[in-house]
């Protein structure tokens, strides 16, 4: 490996890093649809990490289509961009139609409602504090967690829009030199540290917050995580 390549790797480590700690887009949706869906630990890292592959493989993917035809990275900039906006956009809507959802059920005083579409096409389930005990309270959530949703493809679809707008640029110095294996080294080393920072966060932040349980936070948990959702996308879209 040469020197250059080697400083070249460290650089993808680094800004995989960085760029994933700067950006609350990549882990806040999870953590918010973990807490306000119930996800199992399990379930919440399965999704946080087929959204980050989703999310890195299709830069890579350009890039490479980039290199392929010799299209000036100016352009492949601007196309990037274009699908930030899309990301970004399809974020807010999904944000905020989950949140109209959470907040008209939490008035209806259906706290643990829940606005996922069934993957048996059934409607969303609701159950009411009013109507259960302390135990079957507990039971339906333990139900609710275990039931199978598309939220976590609605967001999978999402990343795939949302660019990795760093990675471009490294994967362009490799590729100038005719070092394809350097290419693949630089997009690999990138790709794992996205999506192992991603799987930290979202891992500390779920196992840090599992403990806190607030009246309003358990009636209004789905509008919140909405918001979360909306907020996120506002960012994306403004280039925060």
């Amino acid at each position: 490996m040469s020197h250059d390549l080697m400083i070249l790797c460290w650089a993808a480590v680094s800004i995989g890093v960085v760029h994933t700690l700067l950006g609350p887009d990549h882990y806040a949706p999870f953590v918010a649809m973990s807490r306000a869906g119930m996800w199992s630990l399990r379930k919440t890292m399965v999704v946080t990490v087929l959204c980050g592959i989703g999310h890195v493989i299709g830069s890579v993917l350009v890039g490479l289509l980039g290199i392929a035809t010799g299209i000036m990275l100016t352009r492949l900039e601007w196309f990037e961009g274009i699908r930030g906006n899309v990301a970004g956009w399809l974020l807010i809507g999904f944000g905020l139609l989950y949140m109209v959802w959470g907040i008209v059920h939490a008035i209806r005083g259906k706290t643990h409602s829940h606005p996922h579409v069934h993957a048996d096409s059934h409607s969303a389930d609701s159950h009411s504090d009013d109507s259960h005990s302390a135990d079957s309270h507990s039971d339906d959530e333990q139900t609710m967690a275990a039931k199978p949703s598309l939220t976590p493809w609605v967001l999978f679809t999402i990343f795939i829009f949302g660019p990795c707008e760093p990675l471009i640029p490294l994967l362009m110095y490799p590729a100038a030199k005719s070092s394809w294996w350097g290419v693949v080294l630089v997009a690999m080393l990138f790709s794992l540290a996205t999506i192992g920072t991603m799987s930290m966060i979202v891992a500390g932040l779920v196992v840090g917050t599992r403990g806190i349980r607030l009246a309003w936070l358990e009636r209004f948990g789905h509008a919140a995580a909405g918001l979360v959702v909306t907020v996120c996308g506002l960012a994306v879209t403004l280039g925060l």
